[in-house]
């Protein structure tokens, strides 16, 4: 098999094919029904997400109230998370990419998978989707809602600023470089022969990330999942803390698009060769 590797400025011819860059904006895709079909599918994908999950939350913190030993626990908690994201991909990779994720989305963008207006209307999207999610839950157990925190991510005692940012940080960076490295087309042909069902590994992460830093910020890695919960619980400390959960994620995703496009894919090796060749 033929392998991508650099031989002075010349590169071997590639076994795979890397999709085109995505423009900055399309404006061709406006007057697409599979643009507006994909926003769609993110807008109910996320309000799926928001509404098992954050009924997760409630129903484990209300029967833990009564007994210690009751409810999933916090590793039912990251399964649920996890979980829902490995069926949600599943279901809507195929006509929006299934980011479900502002994150994702922003970290996509920025390796010019997806365009400006498509990344914007993905996290308007998803933003709406997560609070409906969210008031679907207060609507149909409101009592329990209000008293156990509605699902809203904060700091939690004992932790500063910097720890809840960096584990944030952290927590997103392995989400999205998962994303990208499940769904590399240089990885799917190079192990055609490892049948790797992409939501797994994605879904896998968001577990792993869970289990890790639930104790510290409830665990966000996801804007619309933070801002969501904190719109329909509207109370003051979701709010204090909610920059958090948006410039956490964002520069967490934005550190693994840079890593994966420019040094594990080589892009800035091989941007360098070609701007010498030209010279």
């Amino acid at each position: 098999m033929a392998k991508d590797m650099e031989v002075g400025t010349e590169y071997a011819p590639k076994d795979y094919q890397d999709p085109p860059p995505a423009p900055l904006i399309d404006p061709e895709e406006l007057g697409k029904w599979s643009f507006y079909r994909a926003i769609i599918a993110e807008f109910i994908a996320t309000l799926l997400f928001l509404y098992i999950t954050v009924l997760t939350v409630i129903g484990y913190k209300s029967q833990s109230s009564t007994d210690q030993c009751g409810g999933v626990g916090i590793l039912g908690i990251a399964w649920a998370f996890g979980g829902m994201i490995f069926v949600l991909v599943y279901c809507t990779a195929g006509i929006s990419g299934g980011h479900i994720n502002p994150a994702v989305t922003f970290g996509l963008f920025l390796a010019r998978k997806v365009s400006l207006v498509r990344a914007i209307m993905y996290i308007v999207a998803q933003c709406l989707g997560a609070i409906c999610g969210c008031g679907l839950v207060k609507a149909f157990q409101k009592a329990y809602y209000v008293k156990y925190g509605g699902g809203a991510n904060t700091l939690n005692d004992g932790y500063s600023t910097g720890t809840g940012l960096g584990a944030e940080i952290i927590g997103t960076f392995v989400l999205v470089y998962t994303v990208f490295a499940a769904t590399d087309p240089k990885r799917n042909a190079r192990d055609s022969h490892v049948p790797v069902l992409a939501p797994l590994p994605i879904g896998f992460a968001v577990f792993m990330v869970h289990l890790a830093t639930i104790p510290v910020t409830g665990t966000g890695i996801n804007p619309a999942r933070s801002f969501g919960a904190a719109v329909v619980y509207g109370h003051n400390k979701a709010w204090d803390d909610q920059w958090i959960f948006w410039v956490g994620p964002f520069i967490g995703a934005a550190i693994a698009a840079f890593y994966h496009q420019f040094i594990l894919r080589a892009g800035a090796v091989k941007a360098l060769g070609s701007f010498r060749s030209n010279a």
